[in-house]
């Protein structure tokens, strides 16, 4: 097929990974890209967030398929305009792209379909925010109504840091207050065609910058699957995706459908498993990251034609995908004073050494080339992945090629997938 992904990331990279390794080859082109899709495959510079230009791109070349990775082209209704000049887009409408745009609308949706998640309450002042976390109590849980770049979400002891939390995001619209849930956390990718839903493989991301879930949140710092506790817990991986299926994702998508916004792209659900039962902590519209760096890896069904199915309405044909026993890891290097004020524009050096690691691959998210050098661009600069025969085996892998990467005052966890390994915690290396 031709395919045209949008987006710019270490996730779209991942994407255009898996798709890349199907045979026959597809013709694969990117927008906006960065450095490192750039050495894999064409790279465009179009704006994903625009409506008109993606559609216009899409036509002219014959694209047969578009794979939106990142929420705002979605929120901006890029998947609308597709769809009305008849060429298929893996993503959902503007409509159904709320349940990630908004976080009132989500649990909108979510009271209707029955579907179990916290308590919470929408505040558009400081004074309902107040009020609203006095009724709670803490540990205070403060995010943003609206698209924040997983940096909207703050879970403290520590009221007046809820409240200056709080002030902050007021400025921007409303936020939510929301009950504690205390628990594992894990996310589920599923895909959708508006009716039917066919899951991936489970994975759990660490949100926090530092060793032992310390530090502010981020997008994202690591990530690992499977999960093998869930055994443990629930029997199996599958006795827990169906229960997903059953008691959150079908009825979500069901009461989407019946609201005239069928979802039609990836459905991710951020859960939390507590003693009363697995509840949902957010939905996402579209593919994790860090997670995709972990979940892709692992898959051996096609996934061009999972992508298709869901976005013409053919998933209620197909079997559930295929994934490898395989483990897969990915850490995420982060450049000096992220989140904060990340410092860019410095040299990266060693990704060669660290991509000959075997079962390692880089999945780029903030690189460019100046002047023959690849530079830093963003906080998050880099995954990487590493598959191996257990998180013992991977986890070894993916601290070794960090260790051959440079980037001046670069950051990383050294806890990634350690609690699987039964490895002790070490100290963050930071260099």
């Amino acid at each position: 097929m031709k395919i045209l992904v949008l987006g710019s990331g270490a996730r779209e990279h991942a994407i255009i990974t898996a798709l890349l390794r199907e045979e026959p080859r597809h013709d694969i082109v990117a927008a906006p890209g960065n450095a490192g899709i750039a050495r894999d495959v064409p790279v465009i510079p179009l704006d994903p967030a625009d409506p008109e230009q993606v559609t216009n791109y899409a036509n002219l070349n014959g694209i047969e398929l578009v794979v939106v990775g990142p929420e705002a082209p979605l929120v901006a209704g890029v998947a609308d305009a597709l769809r009305t000049r008849g060429i298929p887009v893996f993503g959902p409408d503007r409509a159904a792209a709320a349940l990630e745009g908004s976080k009132t609308f989500a649990k909108r949706i979510m009271d209707a379909a029955g579907v179990p998640t916290g308590r919470a309450e929408r505040a558009g002042s400081l004074a309902e925010a107040t009020s609203a976390l006095d009724e709670f109590g803490a540990p205070y849980v403060v995010k943003a109504d609206g698209l924040a770049a997983g940096k909207g979400v703050l879970v403290t002891v520590d009221r007046t840091a809820a409240i200056n939390h709080a002030i902050y995001w007021l400025q921007h619209g409303s936020v939510l207050i929301e009950e504690f849930l205390d628990g594992q956390e894990v996310s589920l990718f599923l895909l959708s065609d508006g009716h039917s839903v066919l899951p991936l493989s489970p994975a759990q991301d660490y949100k926090r910058l530092r060793d032992g879930d310390l530090g502010p949140n981020t997008g994202g710092m690591g990530a690992y699957s499977p999960l093998p506790w869930l055994d443990a817990e629930f029997g199996s991986e599958q006795a827990f995706v169906d229960e997903v299926i059953e008691t959150i994702a079908l009825p979500t998508v069901r009461q989407l459908a019946a609201e005239d916004t069928p979802f039609i792209g990836l459905l991710y659900c951020g859960l939390i498993l507590t003693t009363e039962g697995i509840r949902v902590i957010e939905f996402n519209a579209r593919f994790g990251d860090p997670e995709t760096q972990v979940v892709l890896p692992r898959l051996v069904t096609p996934l061009s034609g999972l992508l298709l199915a869901a976005s013409t309405g053919g998933l209620g044909g197909l079997a559930r995908p295929v994934f490898s026993a395989d483990a897969c890891v990915t850490v995420v290097l982060a450049s000096e004073n992220y989140p904060d004020a990340p410092v860019t524009g410095r040299a990266l050096t060693g990704l060669a050494a660290a991509s000959a690691v075997p079962g390692v691959s880089i999945a780029h998210a903030a690189t460019a080339a100046v002047d023959d050098t690849l530079v830093s661009t963003g906080g998050r600069v880099l995954s990487v992945v590493a598959v191996g025969d257990g998180f013992t085996d991977a986890r070894a892998r993916a601290y070794e090629a960090l260790t051959l990467i440079t980037l001046e005052g670069c950051q990383y966890r050294t806890d990634i997938a350690a609690r699987v390994a039964g490895v002790a915690r070490r100290a963050r290396r930071a260099r």
